[in-house]
């Protein structure tokens, strides 16, 4: 027997709010949604756009400026901070910036099974007295406590336990240094100077007798090329450029340039800089020639030898997605993959689109997970759930329901205000969609106490909720079952009401020729209509528009030019949900 557990969404009403769209010859923007009969359709559940409209309310947030529902789609993030999970350590934007979303430091994930990884040395520990306090030597490797993963399976070693995020930057797979930039910009002055190797002067104007000699064909890995393609058109923009008497590279911004003139002038005077092109020819650029300009070469028979080692080392020696997906370069085979460093996780503060209130802002510091503020919508709209009226003993959930059968549903309302609340609640009369199931609600209209201490209802009421409670309890024991009456509410708390719902589902086997309408036999005529079961179209979900009316108190309130508003206003929102009660059978 299929089970079901009734659930309630909530509809945002950003998705209604459509962006004015100017129709050629008028002279007024029109909305898209424009017509008068849309927006008095009721809400359909089952369209496809109602799928990004709907949440728990548990998701939805509330703008206390607006006095609307907010979803994470009409929300705007701003990020607070930047922090590593493994380590806690918060990083500066500036530092993102510069070095990326990756943590600095020594925390690393393992390629093979994204544990972390723990830094240790290869020499043995010291034994004897005072061996408690005595410190282990390098080389030091990187270790999978999962897996058992070692970064010494690629040839990689470590000069110092910390600062591994550095130290890996600089060696490859195999333990082979990785050329810097610095390194290849040496050579690349050398190589265009065509002098024999000797001492070279770099930036600080001191000489440097190391230079790394590269060779023209070599191939390179991404980033070295990317290094070299960028120094490279670098330079070439400053050849065709060349920098003039202010330091800026161009012929419009130079002492004696006219073009700088009329901008000085423009300043002073208000008026536009006109652009004018530089009569000064431009040197002509060339493309890149060699490895160490940024041209990648690649041999005829370069993929000879990763097919050599597919056949040789097999299937399982080659890399999954997941895997791949977490390196920065093309990385085929396992013994090709290092360490992950640990990705930064960041801290957001939420805001509305329409007003710019923060809605959401947690506290900065990173051990905490407190917030500063947080206005959940689930403070300031009451909570909607929908159960049945007699529901089964042997299970808590939900039975199917029995096709063209009443069955009848307990919907509770719960207010979260301090001030009570008029809900007035509207459904169509029937479901939408191709089996229509029928909809009655006994009591549409009521009240809701406020959220008021537990305590002072108690002394207030004294004994007669007691005895009330008594006579109704023995009046369903004699009668077997209360009878639920228009225009009544069936059950009612300090900040709660319950009220009756009855829903007679539809009959899920098609309808004979002569109950159709003429739209469903041309239709079927056609080879249009399929009178099979779709997904999930046994299911029965209401579309129920809720409005909420109530008095709030408005001082403190900025009430415009500075002045507070004083004394009570009246409040209302108003908002669709949905209800799902059910499967039939």
């Amino acid at each position: 027997m299929s089970t079901f557990t009734p659930y309630t969404y909530f509809q945002c009403p950003c998705t209604d709010s459509s962006p004015p769209v100017r129709n050629i010859g008028s002279d007024s923007p029109t909305s898209i949604h424009s017509s008068s009969s849309e927006d008095e359709k009721a809400f359909d559940p089952r369209a496809p756009r109602a799928n990004y409209s709907l949440y728990p309310l548990e998701h939805l947030l509330y703008c206390e400026d607006c006095h609307q529902i907010r979803c994470p789609r009409c929300v705007l993030d701003e990020i607070v901070t930047y922090y590593c999970p493994n380590c806690l350590f918060e990083v500066p934007s500036s530092t993102v910036k510069s070095e990326g979303t990756r943590c600095t430091r020594s925390c690393f994930q393992c390629p093979i099974c994204i544990a972390p990884l723990s830094v240790s040395s290869l020499e043995a520990p010291p034994e004897g007295l005072g061996a408690e306090h005595a410190s282990q030597g390098g080389p030091y490797v990187l270790n999978c406590p999962h897996c058992s993963w070692s970064s010494k399976e690629i040839g990689i070693q470590f000069d110092k336990p910390n600062g591994i995020f550095t130290q890996l930057s600089k060696i490859k797979n195999g333990g082979d240094p990785v050329i810097t930039a610095r390194e290849r910009r040496k050579d690349r002055e050398e190589r265009s100077r065509d002098s024999a190797p000797g001492p070279v002067t770099d930036e600080d104007g001191v000489q440097d007798e190391t230079v790394v000699k590269l060779d023209p064909n070599e191939v390179l890995d991404a980033e070295s090329q990317f290094s070299n393609l960028k120094a490279f058109y670098q330079a070439q923009l400053a050849e065709a450029s060349p920098a003039n008497a202010l330091g800026f590279s161009g012929g419009d911004y130079g002492y004696g340039s006219p073009g700088a003139l009329s901008r000085i002038m423009g300043l002073y005077t208000g008026g536009t800089y006109a652009d004018k092109k530089s009569k000064a020819k431009k040197g002509t650029m060339r493309e890149a020639q060699n490895a160490f300009e940024g041209l990648k070469i690649v041999a005829p028979n370069s993929e000879d030898a990763l097919i050599a080692k597919l056949q040789n080392e097999g299937w399982d020696a080659t890399s999954s997605s997941l895997q791949r997906d977490e390196q920065s370069t093309h990385t085929p085979f396992i013994s090709d993959l290092r360490p992950i460093a640990y990705l930064l996780r960041t801290k957001r503060s939420k805001r509305c689109k329409t007003c710019r209130h923060i809605l959401s802002k947690p506290e900065a510091k990173i051990q905490t997970t407190r917030f500063r503020i947080r206005l959940v919508a689930l403070n300031y709209i009451p909570s909607i759930s929908i159960k049945p009226l007699q529901p089964l003993l042997s299970t808590q959930l939900q039975a199917p329901l029995v096709p063209m059968k009443p069955t009848q549903f307990l919907l509770t309302f719960k207010n979260p205000l301090f001030e009570s609340v008029k809900v007035n609640i509207a459904t169509p009369a029937q479901t939408p969609g191709r089996f229509a199931s029928k909809i009655t609600i006994l009591c549409p209209q009521f009240e809701v106490g406020a959220n008021t201490d537990a305590w002072e209802e108690a002394l207030r009421d004294g004994s007669k909720g007691v005895e009330r409670e008594k006579r109704r309890t023995k009046a369903e024991a004699s009668e077997g079952q209360l009878q639920a009456e228009a225009g009544k509410v069936w059950e009612r708390g300090r900040n709660w009401v319950s009220v009756v719902v009855e829903v007679i589902p539809a009959s899920l086997k098609p309808s004979p020729d002569f109950l159709k309408t003429e739209a469903q036999r041309k239709l079927a005529e056609e080879g249009g209509e399929d009178d099979r079961v779709r997904e999930d179209e046994d299911v029965v979900e209401i579309p129920v528009f809720v409005r909420v009316e109530w008095e709030a108190d408005t001082g403190g309130e900025d009430g415009g030019l500075g002045k507070e508003k004083e004394g009570r206003e009246k409040r209302e929102l108003a908002y669709w949900c949905v209800l799902g009660v059910g499967r039939i059978g």
